[in-house]
Formats: structure tokens, C-alpha cells, sequence
């Protein structure tokens, strides 16, 4: 691993190189705020992405491909005469030490659970008006769900334990399985969603992670399929659903995680 220095002299080369961009680059010269916000949410999927396949190799080129963007909006602000990257690092430092006093201060906690307390404790001292004014608006739902659930956590606002998370659940299906209304009954299905989040975060689980998974585990499964069909000189779409599922179930098989 590289020492404190050289990864300094790495960082500050990599602003060297953002700043020659900026100036000569044709097309690093015309990016906006606006232009590379779409860029940046693809590149942290990618990260996403990466991380969930625990590929090491990808997540450092990703890794790297986020902090080129995160560099590119700071020397756009330093341009407005806004922030530059040692005001947006050195903001974050002072965040981290107010919201760690177990660590700089007094403060002594006893576990994870108090640590996530005291920090929204310490957000609404900082100005904030509500405990979930954190949560982005441009979250996916899902994950927007886990982060509003963790952050009412942290003031005690939580199910005892995973048992009366399922509980509040099966009470949500019954509820949506009862109703008979087109609109009501999609009411009923968000809050089946939201239970099920809370359950499985109250669990342990990460939900967004599981469903990623099932959706990569479904793709590679079905693409087997498709090539199993070709083999066999068959076609998908001529097929009945039974004979489908024979060949569901071979791939199933074959590809077992």
C-alpha cells in the first residue's frame, strides 16, 4: 500500500490534471453541474455494481471514476467563486468531528445504535427541521424507504424487534389482499413494500442489495435459457409456458446460485 504522502501527491496530481482538463479539453471545458449530474448517477451505479459482484479490481476503477466527478464539481465551484476542494474537505472534516463526540469530545456511547442516535440528534442542532430532510427526493424508492426507516431509528421511532416488524407485514398483505379498489389497492401495495424493507432491515438484511441480486440471478438464469432453446432448435416465443419452465428448470439446474 502506498504511504500518507504518496497518496497526498497522488491527489494533488490528480488536481493538477483536473485543472489542465478544464482549460484545454474541448469537452471537459463545456461540462456543467447540470451536464454531469446524469454522468455521475451512472458512474455510482457502476461503483454499485461492482461492489456487489465484490469484483476489488472494478470498485478501484470506479472508485476512481466517482472522484474524478466529485474533483470536476469543485473546481466548477471554485470557478464561481463558491468552494473549492479543500473548503468542501475541510467542511466535511468539521461534520465528522461534531458528529463523533465518542471520538473528540466526552461523549461515550455504548454501542452502533447510540452512535446513529447522537448523529440525528446532532443534525437538528446543525439546523436541520426534521429528521428526514436528509433523505433525497431523487432516491429510489426503495432505498429511499430503508434510509427513512434507519433515520427514524435513530430517535427510537422503531419496532422492538423483527417478530413485530413481520407482524405489522403480514397485517399489510392481508390489508392489500383484501382491498378491491384498482387505486386503494395500489395504496396497499406500497405500504406491503414498505413493511417488508423494514423487516428485512431490522433483520440485518440489506433489501435493495437482496433484490439487486435476484434480479442479476434471474438475468444470467434466463439468458441460459435462451441459449439451452438454441440448442435444442427451439424458440422461446413459440413455446408453451409449461415447456418454458422444463427449461427454467435445467437452467436452474446449471446455473445453481
Amino acid at each position: 500500500m502506498n504511504s500518507r504522502a504518496e497518496q497526498l501527491e497522488a491527489f494533488g496530481r490528480l488536481l493538477d490534471i483536473m485543472d489542465d482538463l478544464r482549460e484545454k479539453c474541448p469537452w471537459d471545458k463545456k461540462q456543467t453541474l447540470q451536464t454531469l449530474r446524469h454522468l455521475t448517477l451512472e458512474e455510482t451505479y457502476e461503483l454499485s455494481d461492482a461492489i456487489l459482484q465484490e469484483d476489488l479490481t472494478e470498485i478501484k476503477k470506479e472508485l476512481g471514476d466517482v472522484l474524478l466527478h466529485l474533483v470536476f464539481y469543485a473546481k466548477i465551484g471554485a470557478e464561481k467563486g463558491s468552494f473549492d476542494i479543500a473548503d468542501v474537505i475541510n467542511s466535511l472534516n468539521e461534520k465528522l468531528i461534531f458528529r463523533h463526540p465518542h471520538i473528540y469530545g466526552d461523549t461515550e456511547v455504548k454501542d452502533e445504535d447510540e452512535v446513529k442516535q447522537n448523529w440525528e440528534k446532532l443534525k437538528l442542532k446543525e439546523g436541520n427541521k426534521s429528521i428526514l430532510g436528509g433523505v433525497p427526493k431523487s432516491l429510489p424508492s426503495l432505498i429511499k424507504a430503508y434510509r427513512i426507516q434507519d433515520k427514524v431509528k435513530g430517535i427510537g421511532f422503531e419496532f422492538a424487534d423483527a417478530e413485530d416488524a413481520w407482524k405489522k407485514v403480514e397485517e399489510e398483505i392481508e390489508e392489500f389482499h383484501d382491498e378491491k379498489d384498482v387505486h386503494k389497492k395500489e395504496i396497499e401495495l406500497g405500504d406491503v413494500f414498505f413493511s417488508l424493507i423494514n423487516y428485512a432491515r431490522i433483520s440485518g438484511l440489506n433489501p435493495d442489495s437482496a433484490l439487486e441480486k435476484t434480479n442479476l440471478k434471474f438475468i444470467s438464469r434466463f439468458q441460459l435459457m435462451e441459449k439451452l432453446a438454441v440448442e435444442k432448435n427451439l424458440s422461446l416465443s413459440e413455446m408453451t409456458l409449461a415447456e418454458m419452465d422444463e427449461l427454467w428448470d435445467e437452467a436452474k439446474k446449471i446455473h445453481t446460485s
